[in-house]
């Protein structure tokens, strides 16, 4: 009888701790990870004149990226063939070759956003179909989604993609518009672009990418006479001026006239909202 008392007692214990996980779960996933440098990734060479071809990623997207009716950019991952998941394969494995402090920064950025969005693309195809990249898990204490796991080694550095946004893009380059560039897998995020980032299209990109997001109902909306936006400038507010006001300007600087008009006179955002559904087609 002892023995069974402590079985008991070992596993009531363990439920508890489960439940007390799981209560926290929502708290975890919702917030969002603030910019913390990783200063080895700080170093660079400025005169460097060594490229990095993305030709292969830039093929991989042409062939499987579509805009839908919805205006939103999805990936057809049913369509990839066994020999383009190769070429992605392969892709990937020169990228975390790469010795990416021995670059220039403007070839640094766009590398790193592709190495972000390529690795995305390659664990839903790893993982589908799934309904939403958040059900994406590497184990029984894996929840949330596949961010902080480390996924690749560059550098002899492992990194997961949390890393390479949060610790890398965001602190470094310190410009909002890279919530515009690296895509979740998720209809709630901005465009997953059909062509690979480069040092010669990084700044046109970035921009189309800003514009397609603000003036798309997922970005920003007005509804009945309130103003209601992505969540992601409700997570990164301090990428875009720490407030509301913040917020507001930097979306009155790409709405087209139409939602330029309907912005003016708003102080507050009423609401915010994101789809986390798969982009898939």
């Amino acid at each position: 009888m002892p023995q069974a008392t402590g079985v008991k007692i070992m596993v009531h214990v363990r439920l508890l701790a489960l439940a007390l996980l799981l209560l926290a779960v929502p708290s975890l996933v919702s917030a969002a990870p603030r910019a913390d440098l990783w200063e080895y990734w700080q170093k660079n060479d400025p005169d460097s004149r060594q490229s990095v071809d993305h030709t292969p990623w830039t093929g991989f997207l042409s062939n499987y990226v579509f805009t839908g009716k919805d205006g939103i950019n999805r990936v057809d991952y049913q369509a990839v063939t066994s020999g383009d998941r190769r070429l992605l394969d392969d892709y990937l494995d020169r990228l975390t070759q790469t010795e990416v402090r021995s670059l220039s920064p403007d070839v640094q950025m766009p590398l790193w956003i592709n190495l972000y969005n390529a690795l995305t693309v390659q664990l839903v195809l790893d993982n589908y179909p799934v309904d939403s990249i958040k059900d994406i898990s590497f184990g029984f204490l894996s929840f949330g989604g596949p961010w902080k796991e480390k996924l690749v080694t560059v550098e002899g550095k492992e990194l997961s993609l949390n890393d390479i946004e949060h610790r890398i893009l965001r602190p470094i380059w310190k410009d909002p518009r890279i919530h515009y560039a690296v895509n979740c897998a998720s209809l709630g995020c901005p465009n997953l672009q059909p062509v690979a980032f480069t040092a010669q299209n990084t700044e046109d990109l970035l921009n189309k990418g800003a514009r397609e997001y603000i003036n798309h109902p997922r970005g920003v909306s007005v509804e009945g006479g309130r103003l209601v936006v992505s969540s992601i400038y409700d997570w990164f507010q301090e990428d875009f001026g720490g407030d509301d006001a913040g917020v507001i300007e930097h979306l009155m600087h790409y709405a087209r006239p139409e939602l330029q008009k309907k912005l003016q006179g708003f102080e507050d955002i009423d609401g915010d909202r994101y789809d986390w559904s798969l982009n898939d087609g």
